[in-house]
């Protein structure tokens, strides 16, 4: 799964792409249930990425670059191996350890019987089935129901309680201490529950653009009972894959959910944001809120809360001049309103990537992950349609947020099998839900070693120079089609999408993009797939329609899409330019 001293190792790779922070997804001590979304201590590296130790020296490397850190907070839930979790199952129903957490009797199941057989509510899990989960007493009799929003293995905090107040205020502290510069908050809509815990029909989702299916949520099976490996009886289908379902949009959200985007998430933030202000330098908090509309999303990054919101709006409009000509413009006045600035993001750890997205048939489409017989995407328009995307993302002002192997145009791994497997989301809907292990798979670094050189072999005992052993296989297997685009064959030729990356970020750092300014261009004409902006002196178009554009007079061209620079009078569908007078 790589380490921190991997991570160390490849800082200057980072810094050579020009970016100005890192956000590492969780490195805590974790059964890794969820990826390291299921925490046990918070305060503890887990020995499969290192030591304290290890992180500190991560870190001081990082900052000698000019590199921040930013780390990942888990504060909606911890893993059921938490001390606080194991403290809860010792203790009495009603007692200050269960507290913590949200436990709750039962529903009677007739009414007056007593015998609290219906779970307190009807929620349902964002990776299917039902979001409570009912102890067994130690006499064998049934117990309490305990909330869990994802899997069982990550049961809920109580924020009713001013002592998961109080624990997670000194989490912050602990590793500000140590200089990190910043934190991702996970699931940052998802810490308040609607007081009295109410029945909903609605179906929500780790991402609020799309639904597998109609159902897809409505029968579980424990992931943790065979993770990594499906269990037996368990198989979605003939070979392990359920069959290609239809993606369809999601509506919004009505009623409200009674377990996202309560107000009460705010005075939390605002108290953040106080332990914050009391270090020096640059320190800052990220929301991931799938919240809509972009001005309820606005609410988290008020003066006294967080710095910024992953903007989902934008990421959600696929390739599409209109909808990501009305993202854009929302997303950008919603940040205004409150004098914030705008994020931008295409990719990352939870979402197919762009590149595959963006070769499917629709575009605009969000499925839950790809399996070897679903549509597979066309890989070559895919790339061209990303590569102009992320040109058009980088240029707008704001803060830009880059996937990990986005920079190689790396697609998602379409043909995983489903004993390779590990996400909880594809479990607990028989693999209704691809789930999200097609993005997670490790990048190729040197495209002729065994895993493209994600194991070192160099690095065993003793550090490099040493009796070299045996790398150890990816968690996760990488596609034969990842060793083309491994980053020891892209650096230095030119027009490789590393090395596109690496310009447009320079450009972006040169022209001051970032703090820029906005207003649409005349050629802009999203209605016949133009989309074309001013930024700063800098003209940008993105040719998402079906005919080529004559890039407009009096410009020239920087940098295209294309790899190219210089001497180009037409912008070709799929591509977009940086222009400048």
């Amino acid at each position: 799964m790589g380490d921190l001293a991997g991570v160390t190792a490849k800082l200057p790779y980072l810094q050579s792409l020009g970016v100005d922070a890192v956000w590492l997804s969780p490195f805590y001590e974790s059964p890794q249930a969820d990826a390291g979304y299921d925490v046990a201590d918070y305060r503890v590296v887990d020995p499969l990425f290192g030591t304290l130790a290890d992180f500190d020296a991560m870190l001081e490397k990082a900052h000698s670059l000019g590199i921040k850190v930013i780390v990942d907070l888990v504060p909606n839930h911890t893993s059921d191996e938490h001390a606080w979790f194991r403290e809860a199952l010792a203790a009495a129903p009603g007692s200050p350890e269960r507290e913590r957490y949200m436990f709750h009797p039962g529903k009677d199941s007739k009414p007056g019987s007593g015998d609290g057989a219906l779970a307190p509510n009807n929620w349902k899990s964002i990776f299917g089935g039902p979001a409570w989960t009912r102890l067994t007493n130690d006499d064998g009799t049934p117990g309490e129901w305990y909330l869990h929003l994802f899997d069982t293995k990550q049961p809920d905090l109580n924020w009713e309680n001013p002592e998961v107040h109080d624990e997670m205020r000194s989490v912050l502290r602990f590793w500000l201490d140590r200089g990190v510069d910043g934190f991702r908050v996970d699931v940052a809509h998802g810490l308040v529950k609607e007081a009295g815990l109410p029945d909903w029909e609605g179906v929500a989702a780790m991402v609020e653009g799309g639904l597998s299916a109609p159902g897809a949520h409505s029968e579980a099976v424990e992931p943790h009972t065979a993770h990594p490996h499906v269990a037996t009886g368990a198989r979605p289908a003939a070979g392990g894959v359920a069959t290609a379902v239809e993606h369809k949009v999601k509506p919004p959200l009505d009623p409200p959910s009674p377990f996202f985007d309560q107000d009460g998430v705010h005075e939390i933030y605002r108290e953040w944001h106080r332990v914050l202000a009391e270090y020096d330098g640059d320190r800052m908090l990220v929301a991931e809120a799938w919240v809509e509309p972009a001005e309820r999303l606005a609410r988290y990054v008020r003066k006294d809360e967080m710095q910024q919101a992953f903007n989902f709006d934008f990421l959600l409009a696929g390739w599409d001049a209109e909808r990501m000509a009305e993202a854009i413009e929302s997303s950008l006045d919603a940040a205004g309103s409150v004098e914030a600035p705008s994020t931008w993001v295409l990719s990352n750890h939870d979402t197919v990537r762009h590149p595959s997205r963006f070769g499917l048939a629709d575009p605009t489409t969000f499925p839950k992950g790809i399996a070897a017989e679903d549509e597979q995407p066309d890989a070559v328009l895919g790339l061209a349609r990303a590569r102009a995307a992320s040109m058009v993302s980088f240029a707008l002002p704001g803060s830009a947020y880059l996937y990990q192997g986005e920079e190689l145009g790396l697609p998602e791994h379409t043909s995983l099998p489903a004993e390779a497997r590990q996400d909880p989301s594809f479990f607990r809907t028989k693999g209704v839900e691809r789930g999200r292990d097609g993005c997670r798979v490790p990048l190729p670094w040197k495209s002729a070693e065994p895993g493209f050189g994600f194991s070192d072999p160099s690095a065993g005992p003793g550090g490099a120079g040493a009796t070299r052993i045996a790398p150890a296989a990816p968690w996760l297997p990488q596609p034969e089609a990842f060793g083309e685009l491994a980053a020891d064959v892209q650096a230095g030729v030119g027009g490789s999408t590393l090395e596109l990356y690496r310009s447009v970020l320079a450009f972006r750092r040169s022209h001051r993009l970032g703090s820029g300014t906005f207003q649409w261009a005349e050629e802009h004409d999203p209605a016949n797939g133009v989309l074309a902006f001013h930024n700063r002196d800098v003209l940008v178009v993105a040719n998402m329609g079906t005919a080529d554009l004559p890039v407009p007079a009096g410009f020239r061209v920087e940098l295209s899409s294309d790899g190219g620079s210089g001497g180009h009078s037409i912008v070709p569908n799929s591509g977009a330019y940086l222009v400048a007078e």
